[in-house]
This record gives structure tokens, C-alpha cells and sequence, in this order.
């Protein structure tokens, strides 16, 4: 199951992407209550919106982004076309949706 959820309208030549992503965009300062240890830091360092297979945005995100971000965005496009959100964590982690807006 993926971690992005996301919801596409078409006015004209423009789509109107808003995405809610599930991650804990840990800043790797914050201590474990339980044990006291250091959290790893684990937080999502590139986000790339492609329409039709063509990156139409290019995001590169930090610590300072809070946990499970919602990123709005407006690209070029129509109904009818395909949007593919992909992030990618400082940890290797990542993760892809395909929605037809």
C-alpha cells in the first residue's frame, strides 16, 4: 500500500495536485522517550510530480518539513492525464503513486 494519497482536479490546462504522504520526517534530534537514544534521522529528500511520464516538478525537501507533509501543487495538464508523485528518503527509502486526473 503505498504511503501517498492524492486528489486531482482539471480546470483547463491545469491540474490542481494535492497529495498527503505518510512518513515521519524525523529530524534525527529528537530522543526516544522509552530508552532515551537518539531517533534517526528519516525524512524525505527529493519529491518529483511527473504528467504523462514528464516531471513537471522537482522538489528537493529537508528536516524542516513536518511529519506526513501535504504538498499542493499546480501543473500544466487536462483531465484525462496521468500524474505520478515519487519521493525519495536520505535513508534510501522510497515510494511512487499513479493517479489518472
Amino acid at each position: 500500500m503505498s504511503s501517498i494519497k492524492m486528489r486531482i482536479s482539471a480546470a483547463g490546462d491545469v491540474l490542481d495536485v494535492k497529495s498527503l504522504i505518510e512518513h515521519p520526517m524525523e529530524t534525527g534530534r529528537l530522543k526516544d522517550k522509552a530508552t532515551g537514544q537518539l531517533i534517526p534521522a528519516d525524512y524525505i529528500q527529493t519529491l518529483t510530480v511527473a504528467v504523462n511520464d514528464k516531471t513537471a516538478v522537482e522538489a528537493n525537501l529537508s528536516v524542516a518539513v513536518s511529519k506526513n507533509p501535504y504538498i499542493n501543487v499546480k501543473v500544466p495538464g487536462k483531465k484525462g492525464d496521468k500524474v505520478t508523485i515519487t519521493w525519495n528518503s536520505n535513508i534510501g527509502k522510497t515510494d511512487t503513486q499513479t493517479e489518472t486526473a
